[in-house]
């Protein structure tokens, strides 16, 4: 699911035999292992319920990076603060500064000239800190994988805390995986 694009040619050619699209937003996983699915999710849950509330008590303040895409999933990240989404209910905003957050949600492929400063604003986060990555881009490079440009993949250059599938990935999947995993 990592590197899918959710165009839909491959329930196309199989007429749905063997894979078949649903309205389903609830997509993101701890582990970019659980990608590979059979059609059941893991419960997110019990990855981070332990600490997190003791380490960020009820909020958190994430800076988003775009490392190199095509303003996708930016955008369907900001459709969070709209008032019908109003993620800001739920402690959880987006801030300016890296200094300022909590960790960070990274979208893109990570060029390679976005590589330095992405990981010049990873280590600005203060730890303990959490990492997101959001879309095919920044899992698995998406489409541009093989490219000698992109990395394939944000945990080839540090830990990752959330996997958010899709291109992009809607806003419910996002609110889905914030709320379930931060909360």
């Amino acid at each position: 699911m990592g590197r899918c694009v959710f165009c839909g040619t491959c329930e196309r050619i199989s007429d749905g035999r063997f894979i078949s699209f649903t309205p389903n937003f609830e997509l993101s996983v701890a582990e970019k292992e659980q990608l590979v699915t059979d059609g059941s999710l893991p419960d997110l849950s019990n990855h981070s319920r332990q600490h997190f509330k003791k380490l960020f008590g009820r909020s958190l303040q994430l800076r988003q990076v775009s490392a190199g895409g095509c303003n996708a999933c930016e955008a369907d990240l900001n459709v969070l603060a709209t008032p019908f989404f109003d993620l800001a209910r739920f402690g959880i905003n987006f801030v300016a500064s890296p200094r300022h957050a909590d960790g960070i949600v990274v979208t893109g492929p990570i060029t390679r000239n976005m590589k330095t400063a992405l990981l010049q604003t990873y280590e600005a986060v203060p730890s303990p800190k959490v990492v997101i990555a959001v879309g095919s881009c920044a899992l698995t490079g998406g489409p541009f994988r093989g490219s000698p440009e992109i990395t394939e993949g944000l945990d080839r250059l540090m830990p990752v805390d959330l996997f958010i599938p899709g291109c992009p990935p809607h806003p419910l999947t996002h609110l889905h995986a914030l709320l379930t995993f931060f909360k």
